[in-house]
């Protein structure tokens, strides 16, 4: 029970902090407020590193570094497939691999699933597929690569759940900060070198603008690598990372940083880091096998936070599937409760 009440809290934190990124990233590129964001998230980390018992072992250490390079790769990889394909197939497909993969792992591990058990992920499966279809009327066409970048940007997220699975139970919020170190580091470096080729840009292009308009490729994917960017920093670059952000200010166009737009950026920081202690505690809440795909599997329910605050705060009404989705995973939860 405690670790679908976990599951389904982070779950729902990550989509919080999805909406939050795509709100921003409809003024500044998608990848510098990840970036951002998931710099912010170390403050959190550092507070729950000082009040909860934690052990930086080489396990620790070692997960919480192929965590976060997973997460950094699986974003960038994120990005590419919602810039070259229909958002509408891609980011289901993406939330499908990230749900199934840990399973899959577990299975082959040993783990034996009882008839309800597997109903109940099978239901929660279809109900990630429905909760993450989105309209897309960019008129883009499926392609090969587009879906493989899909497919392994989903391996990418699962792969962060195998790895705080992977640590020990006393790590307490360790291999989190291992994992926000490095993800920092790959995002920040991504986002420099997109910030440098839109200087360039704007050299050759004297008076050309830069700014980021409210697309639909640039909201969602931030929208879903708000749950990428579950990994990410640490105080060791902050230094580079506020020189990152701070350039962002001035080469993304003319936007500014308001006080209300900073605060957008730095709550989707913190929900973001939220949200890993939820999976990381729900993973290691108790020694049943069952934990692993059960946690995959709620916590790739995160579009649900999304589309609940996108219609609560910008009254954006749900498709009967996302609607339908969200009956799904609520009824998987409890059948999942009741295993």
């Amino acid at each position: 029970m405690l670790t679908v009440v976990l599951g389904l809290a982070g779950a729902l934190v990550y989509g919080f902090a999805d909406f939050l990124g795509g709100l921003a990233s409809r003024r500044v590129r998608p990848v510098v407020v990840t970036a951002v964001a998931a710099l912010v998230g170390i403050v959190p980390l550092l507070v729950g590193l000082a009040v909860v018992p934690s052990a930086f072992s080489g396990r620790a250490v070692l997960w919480g570094a192929v965590a976060g390079l997973a997460g950094g790769v699986a974003v960038l990889l994120l990005y590419t497939a919602l810039a070259i394909g229909p958002m509408s197939v891609l980011s289901p497909l993406t939330a499908v691999f990230a749900a199934c993969v840990p399973v899959l792992v577990a299975v082959s591990r040993g783990t034996t699933l009882s008839p309800l058990a597997g109903v109940m992920l099978v239901v929660a499966v279809v109900a990630v597929v429905l909760v993450a279809s989105v309209r897309d009327g960019s008129g883009a066409r499926v392609t090969v690569r587009g879906v493989v970048a899909a497919a392994v940007a989903g391996c990418g997220f699962g792969g962060i759940v195998l790895a705080y699975d992977m640590t020990p139970a006393d790590s307490g919020v360790a291999p989190l900060l291992v994992a926000r170190v490095l993800q920092v580091v790959v995002l920040g470096a991504a986002a420099t070198v997109v910030l440098r080729r839109a200087r360039r840009g704007r050299a050759v292009r004297p008076g050309g603008a830069d700014r980021v308009t409210p697309s639909a490729p640039a909201a969602g994917s931030a929208a879903v690598a708000g749950s990428a960017a579950v990994t990410a920093g640490s105080a060791a670059v902050a230094g580079s990372a506020a020189v990152t952000a701070g350039s962002a200010a001035v080469v993304s166009g003319r936007t500014r940083w308001s006080g209300r737009f900073v605060g957008t950026v730095v709550a989707c920081g913190v929900l973001d880091a939220l949200a890993n202690v939820f999976i990381q505690a729900g993973l290691h809440a108790s020694g049943d096998p069952l934990t692993l795909p059960v946690m995959s599997v709620l916590n790739a329910l995160y579009p649900i936070g999304t589309v609940v605050l996108a219609g609560v705060l910008l009254r954006e009404r749900r498709t009967v599937l996302q609607s339908v989705g969200i009956v799904l995973a609520f009824t998987a939860s409890v059948g999942l409760a009741l295993v």
